[in-house]
């Protein structure tokens, strides 16, 4: 009985599902019908969808949507041809309508008023339209003709361009100096008729000239437009090269044209300050509405920072023309703003200068005015030739640029380092402001080598000179002793020193033009043992700086404890603004400035010494070692400012692979130049 009911139970269901079936598939395709009609029987929602479809470049889907009579007027290669010119040559993007009336005629006929709105070369424009809309069976199709691009706009008329492009304003120095302008350039070409018989041999001298490949500039030679007696641009090249030049002019069928370009007078000098231009890419435009496929855009540096005031805005004009060529109507007309000019504190001559002394190696200078905050030099070495980059270089080029490893492209003066012994200012500072250490503590200690005790195992603070005199600041300033700072860092305690460099901003981005990597006294939060508080104390440990930052730091030692605020754009208000004011006290400052005019008097750095001229300095060696086993290589630093000059500079010095080139003693020579003349 049992299996009987189950099986009675079984047919019933089975009975209900063959019933329910076919009602949900006659629910969808009803509900299929039903938005086919909405959509396909609702003019304004096709209407919607064929801007869309203009929206998307999707001009032959586009055809398909039009009626067959305006099929027989214009075919669909003519269609597509048309629509694409007219909206890639005026740069439309995001065209929205918005209807504003729908008028049903004989049943079958709709007339739709609506109101464009499209973004352009030339900015939004905005025109009411009318669009009729045909039924055809159960759905519509567009009447069509080319006044649905623009009211006025009759089928044999055409869209016009013209442009009025802006000058690109230009990158000053503090006096006026031109640091990225407009000047010209060298188009390196072929007039393809004059190769001449030997037309292979003569490409591949060309192209190791230029440094591409054959293939390239066959490329460039076989495009559709070519002809015999074209002028085929190849490669540009800096109207300087003359020797370049010359050996280009040899071979047969080479012309060489005058063109504009942007030029960096200072070049590899100033390179990673200034940055370059380039032309836009197809992510540049989605990102800075208003530029069309020929801008040219701030790639880095300056350039790009201060791109919106640099580029100023074309002039430019849309407007119908007839068949025989008349103005017939201007669409829209945007007048030519030239860009502004962006004027610098920086000195060029010592910028120029700062450069050409290290540019054989990996380093950076930071020049301030520490009255001011002026920065009047940012050098980052080794460098690469700005104006190539903004000429274009070949993929050969780029890669030797891009794989050098001494890493051209890494702008130093924007990072940061270990500061080794700069760093023990800071320390002392910190130490006397809290009240935690005074000029008078002396330490007790013996030989080169110190540990606090065993529990420290075979960790040990070492330092390289031994002196006579107390262990206390002045001395250990003068020699740059490493175990006095460890032991001054541990009575200065973690907590007052960790609040003291958070005073300084160490773990805060600056306020400064150009994005500077944060100063850090460690990888977390605090300083997690003795040991590290000990390394920090002398500018080891987890410790990083900033080099611009690191000026700023400096100053205080030479304005009674306040840190200039560091600035880059020139401004006539010379009257100083503070980064921290009060980072230490007057009397902890002026010690300190005072101990380090006797570190270049009478000690490590005595070679900075220059009759005539006080100089407050530290020299710093900085070792980057995972293990005490491992060979160090070091970074070297040499810090320092003038008192009582003409001048007052602060000059913040670095250069890596310091244990082969002598570190902070390689670099005092350079920074001495810029005082004798």
């Amino acid at each position: 009985m049992k299996q009987k009911r189950k099986h009675k139970k079984n047919n019933k269901n089975n009975k209900i599902k063959i019933i329910v079936i076919p009602i949900i598939l006659t629910i969808i395709v009803i509900a299929g019908y039903f938005a086919y009609n909405y959509f396909y029987s609702n003019p304004s929602k096709y209407l919607e969808e064929y801007v869309s479809k203009i929206n998307e470049k999707k001009y032959q889907e586009m055809y398909q949507m039009i009626d067959e009579d305006s099929k027989k007027a214009i075919s669909e290669e003519e269609f597509i041809k048309r629509n694409k010119n007219i909206y890639s040559g005026i740069d439309m993007a995001n065209m929205q309508i918005t209807i504003n009336e729908v008028k049903r005629e004989n049943g079958n006929k709709a007339k739709i008023k609506y109101t464009t709105k499209m973004n352009t070369s030339g900015g939004e424009i905005n025109f009411d339209n009318t669009a009729i809309l045909l039924k055809n069976n159960n759905d519509y199709k567009i009447s069509w003709s080319s006044n649905l691009i623009f009211p006025n706009l009759n089928n044999s008329d055409k869209i016009k361009v013209s442009s009025n492009k802006a000058i690109r304003g230009s990158i000053l120095d503090k006096d006026g100096e031109k640091l990225a302008t407009n000047g010209k350039a060298s188009s390196v070409g072929i007039v393809p008729g004059k190769l001449g018989e030997n037309k292979e041999e003569n490409i591949n001298k060309l192209s190791e000239l230029l440094r591409t490949t054959p293939e390239n500039i066959n490329n460039k030679l076989n495009a559709t437009w070519v002809k015999e007696d074209s002028f085929v641009p190849i490669k540009s090249v800096s109207k300087d090269e003359d020797e370049l030049k010359n050996k280009l002019l040899t071979i047969p069928g080479v012309k060489i044209t005058s063109i504009d370009a942007r030029v960096y007078p200072l070049a590899e000098a100033a390179s990673h300050l200034t940055g370059y231009v380039g032309q836009v890419t197809k992510e540049d435009i989605e990102k800075n509405p208003g530029y069309s496929s020929n801008s040219i855009i701030g790639k880095n540096g300056l350039e790009k920072i201060y791109e919106q005031r640099l580029k100023g805005k074309d002039g430019l004009q849309i407007y119908i023309v007839d068949e025989n060529g008349n103005k017939k109507e201007t669409i829209i007309e945007q007048e030519k703003t030239d860009g502004e000019d962006v004027k610098l504190t920086i000195d060029s001559s010592i910028q120029k200068n700062l450069y050409n002394e290290l540019k054989n190696d990996q380093g950076a200078f930071v020049v301030m005015n520490y009255k001011t905050g002026e920065i009047l030099a940012l050098v980052s070495t080794p460098s690469y030739d700005v104006n190539k980059m903004t000429l274009g270089v070949t993929t050969e080029e780029w890669k030797e640029i891009a794989e050098n490893e001494k890493n051209p492209l890494l702008s130093r003066f924007t990072q940061s380092y270990c500061p080794g012994s700069t760093f023990k200012p800071l320390t002392g500072a910190i130490g006397l402001t809290s009240g935690s250490l005074s000029e008078e503590d002396t330490f007790k200690y013996s030989g080169l080598s110190w540990k606090k005790d065993g529990s420290w195992g075979d960790f040990n603070i070492t330092t390289l000179t031994a002196y006579n005199g107390p262990k206390n600041l002045k001395n250990a300033l003068i020699y740059s002793d490493n175990i006095y700072f460890a032991q001054a860092t541990l009575k200065i305690g973690k907590s007052n020193f960790i609040e003291g460099l958070k005073k300084i901003k160490f773990g805060e981005s600056i306020d400064f033009e150009i994005n500077l990597a944060k100063s850090k006294y460690s990888n977390s939060d605090t300083i997690s043992s003795e040991g590290q508080l000990a390394n920090s104390g002398y500018g080891q440990g987890e410790i990083l700086v900033n080099p611009v930052h690191m000026a700023s730091v400096y100053s205080a030692f030479a304005n009674e404890g306040n840190m200039i605020k560091p600035y880059l754009e020139y401004k006539e208000d010379k009257n100083p603004k503070y980064l921290v004011e009060g980072a230490f006290t007057k009397e902890a400052a002026n010690t300190i400035k005072e101990d380090m005019i006797q570190v270049v008097e009478q000690g490590t750095a005595k070679d900075m010494k220059i009759n005539g001229v006080t100089i407050a300095g530290k020299t710093g060696t900085a070792e980057l070692k995972a293990s005490k086993n491992e060979k160090a290589d070091t970074i070297g630093w040499f810090d320092c400012f003038t008192v009582d000059y003409t001048e007052p500079y602060l000059i913040i010095g670095m250069v890596e692979k310091g244990n082969e080139n002598g570190g902070s003693h390689y670099l005092i020579p350079m920074i001495k130049r810029m005082f004798i003349k």
